[in-house]
């Protein structure tokens, strides 16, 4: 529903000119009928607001309003709501919901997409959001002080602002067996953990995911080199000190890190996150020493890329307007990997596998390709699912990793897998893909990059979810920095 409104009530700041700017208005908590009202209707009119197609309890309507100052409500089942999650006022009419809308070609129209189950099934105006995109363009200097301001945000302040009132970590002993690790990776739901060296009292490295798919491969393609007893026996040590030396290149000759990267809690954010990035981890422990020499470490946390992120947005929460580019849809700024369009030169390829691929190409893609994830679509292109690195902890269940071939036994298997009995059985749960649109605003993408837990945003066509690229937390951290 595309709706075009042009304001004449007092409490807008009345722009004159026949500019309109294309807004979505949703109402994601439920409800029989929900309308949509404000002061450009002058209060009078009621606009029907329509259910997401597979999501019955979010409503949305798309408004074409003049730039700028407006108040609105929602009218759910006959009673006056707003929602709290976006700003919001006391006026003449109660509490109401507020918007400013900026005629200035450089900046980004307000665009309220509220976090809501089901976000994937967005429907959405495909033809409104493309027009707002298409007056959109990323300015250098806005880009500069942007960044300016990040750089001196994340410089000021260390690695204690990361540390949790209280936590657990999860650290091995190198002597501990593989297995075992594997088992505990999986239970404990955790990608990575670092490694104690009794002997040399320190810690010398992290067990993650990728050893486990190094591991697998190594089972699955050279048996005879590694069997499944050397899997239930073979300490850490062991596969670190013998056999990832045979792998110290991987299949497209990329080097493993060999050295163990951490970090001190006195280090700047800004250090931090560039030692994940210039590493290739997904996090780095932070070791504490009272003593010059490094004696008796002690592991205060394990930081990631996340973690930061959650950091930034808090501290500019209430002053995002001094970020620029926040403010820009991430389809206008040169950010995350995309599907490359029809007659585009050298543009790197997004990987993507169907769901009846064998999990044994799913491993080998992760690894030559240099991804942590590849989303699984359908024969027209569109999410079903997503497969990670720390999906490989899922064959720990029930040791499947004795049972199965990676030739033989699918993606759709092998996430199967992972599940728990009491879970919805089928391909997506919506609980697994995080999602968002080109159209969303680079500060909604990095909100929902600072929840734990989400590592990537796979960026979805309207309506049909067919994949049009995906964004990491390193994409946003690779852009943020420069």
């Amino acid at each position: 529903m595309f709706t075009s409104v042009a304001d004449t009530g007092h409490e807008s700041s009345g722009a004159s000119g026949s500019i309109l700017i294309p807004n979505r208005f949703v109402w994601p908590y439920g409800g029989r009928r929900v309308f949509l009202s404000g002061s450009f209707t002058r209060w009078s009119e009621h606009i029907p607001m329509s259910p997401m197609e597979g999501c019955p309890t979010a409503f949305q309507v798309i408004c074409s309003l003049m730039p700028g100052y407006h108040q609105y409500k929602f009218n759910v089942d006959g009673e006056w709501q707003h929602d709290e999650q976006q700003p919001f006022v006391s006026g003449s009419y109660g509490i109401v919901n507020t918007i400013f809308l900026t005629r200035e070609p450089d900046a980004l129209p307000s665009i309220f997409i509220p976090e809501i189950p089901g976000r994937s099934h967005m429907e959405v105006d495909n033809d409104a959001f493309g027009l707002v995109e298409a007056n959109l363009r990323m300015s250098e200097s806005d880009l500069e002080v942007s960044r300016q301001r990040i750089a001196v945000f994340l410089s000021t302040y260390t690695a204690y602002e990361l540390l949790p009132e209280s936590g657990k970590v999860i650290a091995f002993d190198i002597n501990l067996p593989v297995k075992q690790a594997f088992h505990v990776l999986y239970e404990q739901g955790v990608r990575m953990a670092p490694l104690w060296d009794f002997r040399k009292s320190q810690f010398v490295g992290v067990l993650s995911a990728m050893d486990f798919i190094l591991i697998l491969k190594e089972l699955g393609n050279h048996g005879s080199n590694l069997t499944e007893e050397q899997l239930e026996t073979h300490t850490i040590a062991a596969w670190k000190e013998v056999k990832l030396q045979q792998c110290r290149t991987m299949d497209n000759g990329i080097p493993y890190p060999q050295r163990f990267v951490h970090a001190g809690p006195h280090e700047c954010l800004k250090d931090v996150a560039l030692k994940i990035l210039q590493n290739n981890v997904a996090s780095v422990p932070i070791i504490h020493s009272a003593s010059q020499d490094g004696s008796f470490p002690q592991l205060l946390n394990l930081a990631s890329l996340s973690e930061i992120l959650k950091c930034i947005c808090r501290h500019f929460k209430h002053s995002s307007s001094s970020l620029p580019i926040l403010h820009l849809p991430i389809g206008s700024i040169p950010l995350g990997t995309w599907v490359p369009k029809v007659g585009e030169p050298n543009r790197r390829p997004l990987a993507m596998l169907r769901p009846n691929a064998s999990l044994g190409a799913a491993l080998s893609l992760l690894i030559q390709a240099e991804v942590s994830s590849v989303p699984v679509v359908d024969d027209n292109g569109s999410l079903l699912d997503i497969y990670s690195r720390s999906d490989i902890t899922a064959l720990a269940k029930d040791k499947a990793y004795a049972r199965i071939s990676l030739l033989e036994i699918s993606i759709h298997q092998a996430l199967l897998l992972g599940q728990d009995a009491n879970s919805p059985y089928g391909f997506f749960n919506g609980q697994r893909c995080h999602m968002c649109l080109r159209s969303d605003s680079l500060h909604k993408v990095m909100e929902r990059l600072a929840n734990p837990g989400v590592r990537r945003l796979v960026i979805v066509e309207p309506g049909s979810k067919r994949v049009e690229g995906i964004i990491s937390l390193r994409d946003v951290f690779r852009f943020l920095l420069g």
